[in-house]
């Protein structure tokens, strides 16, 4: 049994000392702190940093953690969704996502029918123009035509075909394509940056195999003498990571962290704790693992402004 400490908070503390205050609290305080320190030895003992990312973390305003992160050889494989790498591309390609600043009542309280007229795309609190979506199929088809025919590309190799072509090299794909970190994105078909690839098809010798990341997901995970990950949100990028570990015998993830809202009562994936992974053999009994409900727009940030205080 160990006292719960009473936070003392004083001047100019720095987010890592912050963050071991929580060490001692209770609640989601302290399964941050546990993140933190999770992640800190999974980058000591150099172990393969798997980074899975949902939701609309890119037009939140993380698209630039997950780039540093990378820069700093923290994330070693990234797997997210088709939405954040369109939007992604949208601000490479020169667009940007918008909030409302504006102390015009009337504009302030546009309703969703009034944006459809105006041309502007709502994600929550988040604005979009659809000229940015018009830019976006413009210059993603400028860059398939330079890539040239392909009778069967892997999803990755084509995020790693289009990084390369990318003036914007501080874009998630971009980093990734110069730090040789794979991206997979295993639902691809579902996002505007499918639509258009698939669009292109049509009319080009342009074909995607929806398969072929698999192999190369799984010779990673067999090369690997320690894994860990971790989870921003859920859904796709959770199970495509997780699942490869029931091919490896013996295994499982070494150190997992999640960052969710969801909750394991509805028998849905997002919300499944981590210990019910275990009985599946995706994360080992002896593994370090914790699960921090929180918004994803809070605690990732948390957590990465912690690893660099610890770290440089």
């Amino acid at each position: 049994m160990k006292e719960i400490d009473q936070i003392r908070l004083k001047k100019n503390m720095n987010l890592g000392e912050f963050l071991s205050y929580f060490k001692n609290t209770a609640f989601n305080s302290r399964r941050l702190a546990s993140a933190v320190d999770i992640y800190a030895e999974m980058i000591e003992k150099d172990a393969k940093k798997f980074f899975g990312l949902a939701g609309a973390m890119v037009p939140a305003g993380m698209r630039q953690i997950i780039v540093d992160m990378m820069d700093r050889g923290w994330i070693d494989v990234l797997v997210t969704t088709g939405a954040n790498l369109t939007h992604d591309l949208i601000e490479a390609f020169g667009y940007h996502h918008y909030m409302n600043n504006s102390n015009n009542k009337e504009y302030k309280h546009l309703s969703d029918s009034d944006l459809l007229e105006e041309g502007i795309s709502r994600i929550y609190d988040v604005f979009i123009t659809n000229d940015a979506f018009i830019n976006f199929e413009e210059d993603l088809w400028k860059i398939l035509d330079d890539i040239g025919e392909k009778e069967n590309i892997s999803i990755s190799n084509l995020i790693k075909e289009i990084g390369a072509r990318l003036k914007d090299k501080n874009s998630i794909i971009g980093k990734a394509y110069e730090k040789d970190v794979p991206i997979f994105c295993p639902a691809l078909a579902d996002s505007i940056f499918g639509l258009q690839v698939w669009m292109y098809g049509q009319t080009h010798k342009f074909k995607v195999g929806a398969f072929d990341d698999l192999n190369d997901l799984t010779n990673i995970c067999f090369e690997s003498d320690k894994n860990g990950v971790l989870i921003v949100g859920g859904g796709v990028p959770k199970n495509f990571i997780l699942q490869m570990m029931l091919l490896k015998p013996d295994s499982g993830f070494d150190y997992a962290i999640q960052i969710t809202m969801d909750r394991p009562e509805t028998g849905g994936l997002s919300g499944a704790t981590l210990e019910e992974a275990v009985s599946w053999g995706k994360i080992k009994y002896s593994g370090k693992s914790a699960v921090v409900y929180s918004d994803a727009t809070i605690a990732l940030p948390l957590i990465y402004g912690a690893l660099i205080d610890r770290f440089q």
